[in-house]
């Protein structure tokens, strides 16, 4: 079989490699607005979002919102969101990223009953669609296509 790293490259993706938590997660590495942080990928969230105690740490400039976010963690969460940020994820770059803020202490709660380390944030399938993503589960890496 052809090497699909390469066949993409010539494409234009750039590969990402991710770990698989003891929970499961697929977790990336990354810098929003030059900030490092973990993140979970994760394909059913419909938005990337990150905790509203790490609004100074990636620097952001958060507004309210009157959407309410739902997930595993509840319906009804309050929201604040960011728009024009940087999410570099290695040799990819989206200058552009909007984020959903709330409350995610519920998720990291979850991942230390595991003795899972927490995370920053989610991507979700916003940007797994911007960067047109290929994942990759046997070799633990996604593929997104540079603009």
């Amino acid at each position: 079989m052809e090497n699909i790293h390469l066949t993409l490259k010539e494409k234009g993706y750039k590969r990402i490699k991710f770990k698989i938590s003891k929970t499961q997660h697929l977790l990336v590495k990354g810098k929003i607005n030059g900030v490092e942080g973990s993140f979970i990928l994760d394909t059913g969230a419909s938005n990337s979002c990150v905790d509203f105690k790490d609004i100074e740490r990636f620097e952001l400039f958060a507004k309210d919102s009157d959407t309410k976010a739902a997930g595993a963690g509840g319906t009804g969460m309050i929201t604040q969101t960011s728009v024009k940020n940087t999410l570099k994820l290695g040799r990819w770059t989206d200058k552009n990223f909007g984020l959903v803020i709330f409350d995610m202490s519920h998720v990291n709660e979850a991942l230390r009953q595991y003795k899972a380390k927490p995370v920053q944030g989610i991507l979700g399938a916003d940007i797994l669609m911007k960067g047109k993503a290929i994942i990759d589960y046997y070799n633990h890496c996604v593929y997104l296509k540079s603009k």
